[in-house]
């Protein structure tokens, strides 16, 4: 996210791999399928990907069956989506808890379809194969029943699997989280399994996994070890998944001629055209290496006519804002500083809700975007005064819950809203992501999409519960991968406004049409965002050359400080867009830094996908 003065930017194909262990164990209800050994790994991906197809469309059509939601979880598993699969088996386990609890929302349906699925003994999902015990019988031997509890004799099977399956969501969710990288959860969920299963092998492993692994980590010895010590910070694949057909075609003449009745709105002076960029590397490269940089097509702003040095390039409003303080004086609608509450004031409030202000009635007006799906929900203090290292994931917690508000209001999909559909989200191709699994492939890629439990999956969750929406019933608008999609986004094109007093980044915003322009260290335009976002053409560059935006030139912005030195502009680009910045000025300064150093680099040149940079 860029802070005041800061911004960054930003396919499909399937991925070619084979993952450390198969379904061959798992026997779905509703989905025929054999391994074949002697398939290509491609055209076993494919029928993977088809089989995930048919249980997303079980659980469209049974939201309550959290047997579904375990066996999709495992697929996802096999396809090499960690977070997908904790995503599923967290709702599995919040389903397990509608089971148990008579005095839950969805309690009655919950049970319900679990019965259905014990119909013919116990889900194959379940079966342990360590065990000898793999039907219901057995199971049942294995369970105290508990006397007077209140429920019906023949809730007594179903209630068991429940207690099976909610074994299955904590050893999935501690294996899926730590392969995230978010130590922290993964340990907790952990704990929480051998609170119900203290001797599990598998949980006892995988715990003291974890341990080693932390501790290997924070480079402690022996056993001290603090789980507040533990990161709750991953990373995870940033892709247009293979089942994403919300993603446009951002090069047809149809995009191209939307977007530009949209800029048309803003700005007078630009045109968005199809340009090509350098594709971002993952190690610096110098001299003679740049011979071999490639490029790729993305958007760009280009000047329709020229543009004279303190000239306005677009002034553009953004109902996708978001602040992080609570009761701050922030309008609700623009996130810009309130006017003085006084005899003249334009300062107005929701008349249906408490405490929601805004700059004057225009604001007022432009709320109703998104207002109607959170007015009075009390969701006011959701991700508000984070302790300060967790600032930046409670802005685009709240950049998200922004976005489902729209959606909801609109009453449409998140990921076809004007406001983030056309954006490009530094995605890398599904095969880049895959995990090579031959005896001597190479390391996994290097994921660049952050995640943690508390931000791609329960924070969301408890969003969308608070706006009233049924997050089982809504799996098809609002499942974990369309977070990760449009988190993606955001980390492409949020642009972020600090408060004056500490310094923190306090407001962000995406803005779809200034975004456009592409980034660069030597900028032709600066902005500045204050409830609008303003765009202007520079006096003077920072190569020291003249300002001014010729005709047919592009529109050249930053998106990180570019007053820092060529090291950190380029750290900044690989933790945000997951590549190095390959401008011409930071090819420059890198060349003089190294040349100035007595060396050169040697380091191999690895493309990072299609990803560049915005």
């Amino acid at each position: 996210m860029a802070a005041a003065g800061e911004k960054k930017e930003g396919g499909r194909s399937s991925s070619v791999f084979r993952a450390s262990h198969t379904l061959d164990h798992v026997s779905f209800k509703h989905v025929p399928f054999t391994m074949d050994s002697s398939s290509d790994l491609e055209d076993e991906t494919l029928v993977l990907l088809e089989m995930r197809q048919t249980l997303t469309e079980n659980l469209e059509a049974n939201p309550y069956d959290l047997i579904t939601y375990l066996e999709r979880a495992s697929l996802h598993s096999e396809l090499g989506y960690p977070d997908l699969a904790a995503g599923d088996s967290y709702r599995a386990l919040l389903l397990i808890d509608e089971v148990r609890d008579d005095g839950f929302e969805y309690h009655e349906e919950a049970l319900e379809a679990l019965k259905l699925r014990c119909e013919e003994g116990l889900p194959a999902i379940l079966r342990d194969q360590r065990s000898s015990s793999s039907n219901v019988t057995n199971l049942m031997q294995a369970v105290s029943l508990q006397q007077g509890s209140g429920h019906d004799e023949d809730d007594t099977i179903p209630l068991a699997v429940a207690d099976r399956a909610s074994l299955q969501c904590y050893r999935a969710l501690s294996i899926s989280l730590l392969l995230c990288g978010c130590f922290k959860s993964a340990y907790e969920f952990c704990s929480r399994g051998l609170e119900v299963a203290p001797q599990d092998e598998d949980l006892l492993f995988k715990q003291e996994h974890i341990r080693s692994l932390a501790k290997r980590k924070l480079l402690l010895e022996g056993d001290d070890l603090d789980i507040n010590d533990l990161t709750d910070q991953g990373l995870v694949r940033r892709e247009v998944y293979p089942w994403n057909d919300h993603e446009p075609d951002r090069f047809s003449q149809d995009t191209l001629d939307f977007l530009n009745t949209e800029l048309s709105k803003v700005t007078s002076k630009c045109v968005v055209k199809i340009t090509e960029l350098p594709t971002l590397y993952e190690t610096p490269i110098t001299g003679d290496g740049y011979t071999f940089t490639t490029t790729n097509k993305q958007l760009g702003l280009f000047a329709k006519e020229d543009i004279l040095p303190g000239e306005t390039v677009l002034d553009e409003y953004s109902a996708l804002t978001a602040n992080n303080r609570l009761k701050e004086s922030l309008c609700d609608s623009c996130s810009g500083v309130l006017p003085p509450l006084d005899a003249n004031s334009t300062v107005v409030g929701c008349p249906d809700c408490d405490d929601t202000m805004f700059c004057n009635e225009q604001c007022l007006a432009r709320s109703a975007d998104y207002h109607p799906a959170v007015c009075d929900k009390e969701i006011d203090t959701i991700a508000k005064d984070p302790d300060p290292k967790e600032t930046p994931n409670s802005l685009y917690l709240l950049l998200l819950a922004r976005t489902l508000a729209i959606a909801e209001t609109k009453e449409r999909h998140p990921l076809n809203l004007k406001e983030v559909k056309y954006i490009w989200g530094d995605f890398l191709p599904s095969s880049a992501n895959a995990i090579p699994v031959a005896l001597h492939a190479p390391p996994p890629p290097v994921w660049t999409l952050p995640f943690s439990f508390a931000s791609n999956i329960s924070g969301p969750l408890h969003i969308l519960e608070k706006m009233d929406i049924n997050i089982f019933t809504s799996v098809a608008r609002y499942d974990l991968w369309i977070f990760n999609s449009l988190y993606a986004k955001f980390r492409g094109t949020a642009s972020a406004r600090v408060n004056i007093r500490d310094g923190r980044p306090e407001v962000a915003a995406v803005h779809p049409l200034w975004c456009l322009a592409n980034h660069d260290c030597n900028p032709n335009v600066q902005w500045e965002w204050g409830g609008q976002m303003r765009l202007w053409c520079r006096e003077k560059r920072v190569d020291g050359s003249p300002g001014g935006i010729k005709e047919g030139s592009e529109v050249l912005n930053h998106y990180c400080d570019i007053d820092l030195k060529v090291q950190d502009r380029r750290e900044w680009a690989k933790g945000s867009l997951g590549g190095w910045c390959m401008c011409e000025r930071c090819r420059r300064e890198s060349d003089e830094e190294t040349l100035q150093n007595g060396h050169r680099s040697e380091e191999t040149i690895t493309r990072v996908g299609e990803t560049t940079i915005r």
